[in-house]
């Protein structure tokens, strides 16, 4: 197994473990992987590591290391955005998930659709809120969050 295939199987390892609630371990599991190939993926998924041991200043400089790695991929953008809100930041929040929404390489393409329209809802800003989850419906049709969203956002309206 070559280097990069190392890293992408440490990589890998790392998100199991990450998403059973082993933090430590996926931890080091993405470091290991890091230190053999570096990613923007790899990154990204320690900085979410970090962010649900309420690391937001880590998991945000982690998201920045795989924006300098790969500014194509849009995920690191939407969750600086997403740690951002978390950090009640709200004013800085909006232009990540816009840099996501442009992001070449992103899936789910959605996601920061509706993380800005929960935002903008959140303010009162019912039209913009509006707009964002008609536009995440666009990217992903049918998708209940969204639909929920606009649901209540028309109630607030009338």
């Amino acid at each position: 197994m070559d280097g990069q295939e190392n890293a992408l199987e440490l990589w890998r390892e790392g998100t199991a473990r990450l998403l059973a609630g082993d933090l430590e371990q996926a931890i080091d599991l993405f470091t290991r992987s890091l230190e053999i190939c570096p990613s923007a993926e790899a990154y990204t998924f320690r900085g979410w590591a970090y962010s649900f041991s309420g690391k937001l200043d880590q998991a945000i400089e982690e998201c920045r290391k795989a924006i300098a790695t790969d500014p194509t991929f849009g995920n690191p953008y939407n969750d600086i955005g997403c740690y951002l809100m978390e950090q009640g930041r709200l004013d800085e929040a909006p232009a990540w998930f816009e840099r996501a929404k442009k992001a070449s390489r992103y899936e789910p393409r959605h996601f920061p659709y509706l993380n800005l329209g929960r935002l903008y809802a959140a303010r009162g800003d019912v039209a913009e809120a509006m707009a964002e989850f008609e536009g995440a419906l666009a990217e992903n049709p049918g998708n209940p969050m969204a639909l929920r969203y606009l649901e209540a956002l028309k109630y607030r309206v009338n």
